[in-house]
């Protein structure tokens, strides 16, 4: 138990040691601040995120991927999902984007992405 506290008691005295001889050596050190220069860096800085490279594809596979329903059934209870948040009644061929004085209590017949979608579907804006 004796040998254990002295080789620690021992370590912390190197180790203080080596720290002050540390801090004389900073102090004696000039100040460094400003000699350093970005503009010759071999990197851009801030770093400037790059594209991934992508796979080569087939052209309608890309075009597939990327094409997104303009027109969706309803969930369950007349509510339209998050990626097509503009409702539609066909009854009366009206349709109401979010934030809308009737919106909230129309029960959708069809979803749309936006409101061009529904406008080249045939219908026409809610005037609330």
């Amino acid at each position: 138990m004796r040998r254990a506290v002295k080789r620690a008691v021992g370590a912390g005295v190197i180790a203080g040691m080596g720290y002050a001889v540390w801090r004389a050596w900073k102090a004696q050190m000039p100040d460094r601040t400003g000699d350093v220069s970005w503009e010759t860096a071999p990197f851009p800085f801030p770093p400037v995120p790059r594209p991934a490279p992508s796979a080569a594809r087939p052209a309608e596979v890309t075009k597939a991927a990327t094409q997104v329903a303009v027109c969706v059934d309803p969930i369950e209870g007349g509510a339209c999902p998050t990626s097509h948040p503009v409702k539609a009644k066909t009854s009366s061929g009206i349709f109401h984007v979010p934030g809308g004085a009737n919106y909230e209590r129309t029960k959708a017949d069809r979803c749309y992405v936006d409101a061009d979608a529904a406008e080249a579907d045939g219908l026409r804006p809610s005037k609330h």
